[in-house]
């Protein structure tokens, strides 16, 4: 258009702004910008709105992952600590520069709409800018501009952020009284506003009363149930969107996956995933990425690997699902090989890559390894250990017998230990019978958390195996006093489609009677094979033949013998138990899989348990 001479004039230069964003090209922005100001339409309401937008899209580009021509191009090796710090010092400042061009192309403006504002409030929040979105919201309010629905959705996010529920129901009441409630952005926001200050009962609130439900707001109110917990409500709501034909989009199947993954229902994770293939979503990363985590948490890691080997690129996710599945279900080896394998492909690990690390070490006793990659985590990835990085070691050191020394490194941690992890230590305590260094491990805890139901089970349990029946008795009694009450043993298994729960000792399931004869039957066999009751896992001041039958009603041995008369010869079995497979049990099943000649997955509160042919793939270690 040039060529011909003819000039480009207000009409024309917000789309030709809108295309630079796009392909991501700040300098021939910045060019179109030179001539926008060389033919005075800087001036230009429109113009000025879409520089803005421009502006805001390159500052959101360089906080997130950079743009063409001034990213930082990490796949030529990884920098040491000093070059890291640098070029981070280096993106910080033209992550500023962008801010100025903002704030400049905004402060010149000699007339602002309410998009000019939205424009800048928008950007700000996107980028972590939150007092500063703030400000300009309450500068828009002071020339007597008046936020609209689309300003409401921006700032809702930063209350999300800031867990700060008192001020999101502030924008919720305005939303009411400018009738801006019923708007779908509105509703979203305030969706996921709630669901991140954990009031999800407000969440659904909200959703309820929306005149109409597009695919956005059905996604946020699925995301907040799973993300709050409640699982059941979220596959329901997913079943009650495509009922209602709102065709799920890529975000659907990502926040629904993991609630698949936590009730360990293979069945409908199957089904979701024929859903995926059907929709033409199985070449989505993220998806990909939500399907091997899925996979990997429903027990089949073979299949993870399968969908993790034919996804075309890997992101960081989807390193660290794999990665994580293969940590879980004991293959350490294999889960440090493909961290290799990440570092090699230019994929900066992050904080989750780590945890997923020390969690293999953990699971197979490679307490060396595991110091390595600590260090190697501060030191040349700049990454500072958080909680979760200090769980995992002490875990580790605790499953190693190195009790002391975990001790020692949760006592000097850099930040304040908190009671969830003096109570991993606490339960090696208990593994490895070291009566007088858990007594210490449970006062640092009650001083924290004298709340902490999980301490107080372990104690008692900890004093009966050391058969101190009268101090084992006082810390139940104790518990009753202060109404604190243990979450019972339950195990779950999935039979055609269906999910049964059992829990110890209970009679309540319609074929107990046929679960009780086989159970008997299978017992009386492996005893025959070598198998002898571990009564030491019972911790009841009750008589040897009173032990033998609280062990023989353990939820995991109903569960199994359930699945063994209800499913066909030769098939896998799959069990989820809420706390730690017992030692008795563990011995109990690894001669039954020999028995019956079946695989047999127990996924317990920290990792999966694959039997076969009278072993476990725990090695017995975990």
């Amino acid at each position: 258009m040039r060529g011909f001479g003819i000039y480009p004039d207000d009409k024309t230069f917000p789309f030709v702004l809108k295309a630079c964003a796009f392909v991501k090209n700040l300098r021939l922005g910045e060019s179109v910008h030179g001539c926008i100001i060389r033919l005075g339409l800087d001036f230009d309401l429109f113009t000025g709105n879409a520089l803005l937008n421009m502006y805001a899209k390159f500052q959101s580009l360089e906080v997130n992952g950079g743009c063409k021509g001034c990213t930082l191009n990490m796949l030529d090796g990884m920098p040491k600590s000093n070059e890291f710090h640098e070029k981070l010092v280096q993106e910080k400042a033209k992550t500023a520069s962008q801010l100025n061009s903002v704030t400049k192309v905004f402060e010149m403006m000699p007339k602002r709409d309410v998009v000019s504002w939205n424009t800048v409030i928008a950007g700000n929040a996107q980028n972590g800018m939150y007092e500063e979105a703030l400000r300009m919201v309450r500068e828009m309010g002071n020339v007597n501009m008046k936020p609209d629905s689309y300003t409401l959705s921006s700032v809702l996010p930063i209350f999300a952020e800031y867990v700060d529920a008192k001020k999101g129901k502030e924008i919720h009441g305005y939303a009411i009284r400018h009738r801006f409630d019923s708007d779908w952005y509105i509703g979203s926001s305030l969706i996921d506003m709630y669901a991140n200050c954990a009031r999800i009962e407000d969440s659904c609130r909200v959703f309820n009363q929306l005149p109409q439900r597009d695919s956005i707001s059905w996604n946020s109110i699925i995301a907040a149930c799973v993300q709050n917990g409640l699982f059941d409500k979220g596959l329901k709501l997913f079943r009650q969107m495509l009922m209602a034909k709102v065709k799920p989009r890529d975000v659907s199947f990502s926040s629904i996956m993991p609630a698949c993954a936590h009730l360990t229902t293979l069945h409908l994770g199957k089904q979701l995933h024929g859903y995926i293939i059907r929709g033409g979503f199985g070449d989505n990363v993220y998806i990909c990425s939500s399907l091997v985590d899925m996979y990997a948490k429903c027990g089949n890691i073979k299949a993870a690997r399968w969908i993790f080997d034919k996804m075309e690129h890997h992101d960081m996710v989807s390193w660290t699902a794999i990665i994580m599945g293969h940590a879980l279900h004991g293959h350490a080896h294999d889960a440090l090989m493909l961290f290799k394998e990440m570092e090699m492909d230019g994929v900066k690990p992050n904080n989750l890559s780590f945890i997923a690390v020390f969690t293999a070490c953990s699971h197979a006793g490679l307490t060396n390894e595991a110091w390595r990659y600590f260090n190697n985590m501060t030191q040349n990835y700049g990454i500072r250990p958080c909680l979760e990085h200090y769980a995992a070691m002490a875990d580790l050191l605790g499953r190693a017998g190195k009790l002391e020394q975990a001790y020692e490194f949760i006592s000097n941690m850099h930040i304040a230990p908190t009671g969830s992890i003096w109570s991993t230590l606490l339960s090696a305590c208990r593994v490895h019978k070291n009566l007088e260094l858990a007594e210490k491990v449970s006062n640092e805890i009650f001083k924290i958390d004298p709340e902490n139901v999980g301490a107080y089970v372990l104690m008692s349990n900890i004093y009966a195996a050391a058969r101190r029946w009268k101090d084992a008795a006082k810390m139940r009694i104790f518990m009753k006093k202060k109404g604190i009450r243990k979450a019972p043993a339950c195990s779950w298994i999935e039979v055609k489609n269906v999910t049964h729960t059992f829990i110890s000792g209970d009679k309540s399931h319609p074929l107990y009677v046929r679960i009780y004869e086989a159970l008997k039957e299978l017992l009386e066999q492996i005893e025959r094979e070598g198998y002898i009751p571990d009564t030491n896992e019972v911790f009841h001041d009750v008589e040897e033949e009173q032990k033998k039958h609280l062990l023989f009603s353990h939820s995991e041995k109903l569960a199994l013998a359930f699945g063994i008369i209800s499913t066909p010869a030769g098939t896998s079995i799959r069990i989820t138990k809420n706390i730690r497979v017992c030692m008795d049990c563990h011995t109990a099943i690894k001669f039954i899989s020999k028995i019956v000649e079946r695989e047999i997955i127990i996924r317990d509160n920290s990792r999966f348990h694959h039997f076969k042919d009278g072993k476990c793939s725990c090695g017995d270690y975990w």
